[in-house]
């Protein structure tokens, strides 16, 4: 099969590349720019192009590479925690319908989308559950907003000619994390890590090889059972844990002195909002030290069902959080 993975120099994009590969698959890892991965990628002889995803006048020429591709894995995102509202459209809405037109107009058959479990965050705990939470009227922050209308796109792009999936793996990490791992360990040995909340709210956490293989198997569904089309699956190691339980032991694992400090759910809140304000006010180009929407993913509990995942796309979590996080090299 004839692959392209988008957002392949990136931690998922560059972990599905290698194991499309390592399955005997025709791959070619696509970024915006190039960098380390793509790098890294081309070392391994896997071919790597670059292109803007977000270009509108770029259409045409993404078709054509797109051509004879049986199946695109869009898993490039604008990823961050803060930033102008314009950035976020242009690197998740407007990327994703032009994969979306590109696809239709090179005659790619299946689509399988890197959504994410913050497209249904909400004020609220999140208690296993399902998909059939619906999309909340209105959001915390750029990215859980402009990751919803992306999936929202993919999924009612499905058709007979081009079947389409998205899954929303949560809180990724393992060999090869750029983000969570690294952001917690660098935040802590700067000594900006601050427990938010009574510290026993329940998260789950996905590891790296089962969200590849997740998404291997959602392309291989879309070809095997015509239910998983134009769905959303959540994605996990299928047991919540403890969050800032976890987050001590990555702490340990890696020599750096346990979070000290403690802040109420609340107070935080409070401080956010005005952080917020401030960096909005006088348009800081820097992220602040707190956004409303990190303290909810924080403080509160979000772990999901994934017995859809489980039925639809045969997918089995290999190990359980606590192992993953022992045998991670992050």
């Amino acid at each position: 099969m004839k692959v392209l993975v988008t957002g392949g120099g990136g931690f998922v994009g560059g972990a599905l590349c290698r194991r499309l590969r390592d399955l005997g698959h025709d791959v070619t890892g696509l970024g915006r720019r190039a960098n380390s991965g793509l790098t890294a990628l081309e070392s391994e002889g896997i071919r790597t192009v670059i292109h803007d995803l977000s270009l509108l006048e770029g259409v045409s020429d993404l078709a054509r590479l797109f051509v004879e591709v049986d199946c695109v894995f869009h898993a490039a995102a604008h990823v961050k925690m803060w930033g102008p509202r314009e950035a976020f459209v242009r690197g998740n809405i407007q990327a994703t319908n032009n994969v979306i037109t590109a696809c239709r107009a090179a005659g790619v058959s299946k689509l399988v989308f890197t959504s994410s479990p913050s497209v249904i965050a909400s004020d609220h705990d999140l208690r296993g559950v399902d998909e059939s939470v619906p999309y909340p009227k209105q959001y915390r922050a750029y990215y859980p907003e402009t990751k919803a209308v992306a999936e929202r796109a993919v999924l009612s792009a499905h058709s007979a000619t081009l079947r389409t999936i998205a899954l929303r793996p949560h809180l990724i990490f393992g060999s090869g994390d750029t983000n969570l791992v690294p952001t917690i360990l660098n935040r802590a040995r700067a000594g900006r890590l601050v427990q938010v909340g009574h510290g026993k709210n329940l998260v789950d956490l996905t590891h790296i090889d089962d969200c590849v293989s997740a998404h291997v198997l959602a392309a291989a569904a879309l070809d095997r059972r015509p239910t998983a089309g134009g769905r959303a699956f959540f994605i996990s190691q299928g047991t919540p844990v403890p969050l800032w339980e976890w987050i001590g032991r990555i702490l340990t694992l890696h020599d750096v002195p346990s979070v000290q400090r403690q802040l109420s759910a609340s107070s935080a809140q409070f401080l956010a909002t005005i952080a917020e304000t401030i960096w909005k006010t006088i348009r800081l180009s820097s992220d602040p030290p707190l956004t409303r929407f990190l303290v909810k993913e924080m403080s509160t509990d979000h772990y999901f069902d994934i017995s859809a995942a489980r039925r639809e796309l045969g997918y089995i979590p290999t190990c359980t959080v606590w192992e993953a996080t022992e045998k991670s090299d992050n």
